[in-house]
């Protein structure tokens, strides 16, 4: 067995090849490209297995999908779990490959969930819409900063943007060079909302065969984009054992620090930060509109604050979300009840939530 690593860069890639028992193959840089990829497999023994890896870096699909179109079973490394790497005191890209190299050797790679092409396809697809929308947010601060700097106060109640509130800015006059700048911003907000309305039915066109949306947009909270969001990262369900394991990749879990007898949560665990986005802004909207997310937010809202509340309703539409995919059924809103455990003194009243399942 032969056990590839490569340090890849925008440009250029080091690339270093070990035997079993730790015989170098293969150390040189290569060109970053399907040509420098090709090089180091002509340059292995023809008839020897090889495994590879490389790091969940900047564009490292075009790196990954290379090596699997050449036969080199790659296999992707968790850039948090190897951070030791980053951090030594004397840094190259052939000590990043050597290392990376030996762990693989050794079959202790941190290892990341690779989705298939097409689901990588999508996703990239759905992020360009957050982009857009993100364009958006900055076009509307903009436009704002113009209507204050020119002291106008804006129509109560209505939505700036659209109806009456863009019917007023269309009538505004101002100074110069304000009502060019004003009009120029309106034009291609226009253009940004007509590009994601476009987005949106091309997220549609390739997600509806998708088995997972229907029953994540059962959820309370989880619209058309959040259900994409949340099943695209998914992927599959099968792949997470309990609901705290999905909690804990969607970093809905809090970190913990133990000493000396005494236990400290402190901030959520670095994971997939667009799932842990997608529950917590689902969970703002699930409080407003589900009755049993509603009376979760708001008991511990009383004793934890908003921002710990709505992390823990994140973290419980995530669980219910686990059992919904796992057991292929949509969400059925029932009452919220919590009942004190039987050994918990009067002071813990209620901190134990039971939904009833």
């Amino acid at each position: 067995m032969i056990h590839l690593a490569i340090d890849h860069g925008k440009k250029v890639s080091h690339a270093v090849a070990l035997t079993d028992g730790g015989e170098v193959l293969f150390d040189e840089q290569i060109p970053t490209s399907f040509e420098g990829f090709a090089s180091i497999k002509a340059a292995l023994p023809p008839n020897e297995p090889v495994h590879s890896v490389v790091e969940a870096a900047w564009n490292w699909g075009k790196v990954f999908d290379s090596l699997e179109d050449l036969g080199l079973n790659p296999k992707l490394a968790n850039t948090i779990k190897t951070r030791y790497i980053a951090e030594s005191f004397t840094k190259t890209d052939r000590i990043d490959a050597t290392t990376h190299a030996i762990m693989l050797r050794a079959g202790i790679t941190p290892l990341v969930h690779v989705p298939c092409k097409e689901t990588r396809d999508r996703k990239n697809l759905l992020r360009h819409r957050f982009w857009l929308v993100r364009l958006q947010v900055m076009l509307k601060n903009r436009v704002h900063s113009i209507l204050d700097r020119n002291h106008l106060q804006v129509p109560p109640r209505s939505d700036l943007f659209a109806g009456h509130g863009r019917a007023w800015m269309n009538a505004l006059t101002l100074r110069e060079p304000d009502d060019k700048l004003l009009k120029a911003h309106l034009e291609l907000y226009d253009e940004l909302r007509a590009a994601t309305r476009q987005t949106e039915k091309w997220v549609d066109e390739a997600l509806k065969d998708n088995k997972m949306i229907p029953i994540l947009e059962s959820l309370p909270g989880v619209g058309k984009i959040f259900a994409a969001l949340i099943a695209l990262e998914i992927d599959t369900i099968d792949r997470f054992s309990s609901p705290a394991k999905l909690a804990a990749y969607s970093g809905l879990v809090p970190s913990t620090y133990s000493a000396s007898g005494k236990t400290y949560h402190g901030r959520m665990i670095p994971s997939n930060r667009h799932l842990r986005y997608a529950f917590v802004e689902a969970a703002w909207n699930a409080s407003r509109v589900s009755p049993y997310f509603k009376s979760f937010y708001e008991r511990l809202k009383e004793r934890k604050g908003a921002c710990k509340a709505i992390g823990a309703a994140g973290r419980k539409l995530c669980e219910i979300t686990y059992f919904c995919l796992k057991g292929n059924r949509p969400y059925v809103e029932r009452p919220y009840k919590f009942k004190k455990p039987v050994d918990a003194p009067p002071e813990d009243f209620g901190r134990v939530a039971l939904a009833i399942q």
